[in-house]
């Protein structure tokens, strides 16, 4: 296990990955806005659709999406589009356009989304200067049952095709495992790290290492089990 960071840009620039906890975390997330809604973000994870573009078949990955850029400090959302990888980032369901519902505007445009855009704006921002930025968002709720496990990265692991990515941790409910792991492009690892609580985080350099995150069961198999994770992805356009 990999000990949290408490400077987020130094570990990227030296190491090209972080973990933050908590109480860190939140303290990043509360320097660039409110979270005085967060409750309402949280709970915005209940009710979403199903992924129904999974090529292994899988049933355990439910998700809404949304798509943003910024330009000269400010955020703006962009009409609802597909979400699109290629094979050679995904090879479990690339070169597929993927409709996933969009996310609701009042989450969108509450102010703990808009604190987490504006602390990714700031660090990703401070490391490559004076970029327009591609920004893509991805609520995720992976399910785990008895006898089916979830899986958070289906595809192993990978990189996303972009210049940063933030996965927060939102909520896990009756979960056990779901290990995030970091690699070198050689498979080496370097170092990993298990987001169990609200507000933890990892930050990734995707030209640098590669991520994933081992499957999910349920502790309690009588019981709803659940992972919810907000994925923020910056790609220098």
């Amino acid at each position: 296990m990999t000990l949290p960071s408490e400077n987020a840009e130094a570990d990227l620039v030296s190491g090209g990955f972080a973990f933050l906890d908590a109480a860190t975390s939140r303290a990043w997330l509360e320097k660039a806005g409110s979270l005085s809604d967060w409750a309402t973000l949280a709970a915005s994870w209940d009710g979403m659709a199903q992924d129904v573009y999974m090529a292994d078949g899988g049933r355990y990955r439910r998700r809404r999406y949304a798509v943003f850029h910024a330009k000269g400090g400010a955020v703006t959302r962009d009409a609802h589009a597909p979400h699109y990888q290629t094979v050679d980032y995904n090879r479990l369901n690339g070169g597929v356009a993927r409709w996933f519902e969009p996310m609701p505007a009042h989450v969108a445009s509450g102010a703990s989304f808009q604190a987490i855009l504006a602390a990714c704006l700031s660090l990703f921002g401070g490391i490559a200067r004076d970029r327009v930025w591609h920004i893509e968002t991805h609520q995720f709720r992976i399910e785990a049952r008895m006898g089916e496990a979830g899986q958070p990265t289906p595809e192993g692991r990978h990189r996303d095709g972009v210049d940063f990515v933030l996965v927060l941790m939102i909520n896990r409910e009756n979960i056990a495992k779901g290990v995030t792991t970091i690699h070198a492009p050689d498979g080496t690892d370097l170092g990993s790290f298990t987001l169990e609580h609200p507000f933890e985080a990892a930050l990734v350099d995707d030209h640098r290492v590669f991520h994933g995150v081992t499957a999910v069961e349920p502790i309690d198999p009588a019981r709803p089990a659940f992972r919810d994770v907000l994925v923020v992805t910056f790609r220098a356009v």
